[in-house]
């Protein structure tokens, strides 16, 4: 992703860049720009500003944590910001992204919606053809 859109994402998120571990396109039908950040705590702790694009972040919990992930899903809505409490297209696109560079392994359960005292849950599995979050 170019140094650009990932210095927008990170002022839009109100954090800085050297936060972002990685960030990349997530497409599976709806696309995300996908952030990586160090924790699940780092992600609970967002308060984006406007954001004008869709933007999906995701931050690892504790090994040995109910949940592999905490998700947040930002997107402009009516001039504003808008947090999904869970994304079924952003985690399946974030599970083959994690996948596929070995930052996780299927199955697991994420966590989202918690901000928004949401209990929202995606569960990955790989099967033979295809990921699933459901």
């Amino acid at each position: 992703m170019e140094e650009s859109l990932v210095q927008h994402v990170a002022s839009v998120l109100g954090i800085d860049c050297a936060e972002i571990l990685d960030a990349e396109w997530a497409d599976n039908g709806p696309g995300w720009v996908a952030v990586l950040l160090a924790s699940a705590g780092a992600i609970l702790a967002l308060r984006p500003s406007f954001v004008d694009l869709d933007v999906g972040v995701v931050g690892p919990y504790p090994l040995g944590s109910p949940h592999a992930f905490e998700v947040r899903a930002f997107f402009p809505k009516d001039g504003a910001t808008a947090e999904d409490p869970v994304t079924g297209s952003l985690n399946a696109s974030l599970a083959q992204w994690l996948l596929r560079t070995g930052r996780a392994s299927a199955p697991y359960v994420v966590s989202q919606g918690t901000v928004l005292g949401r209990s929202g849950r995606a569960a990955v599995r790989r099967r033979p053809s295809a990921v699933r979050a459901a």
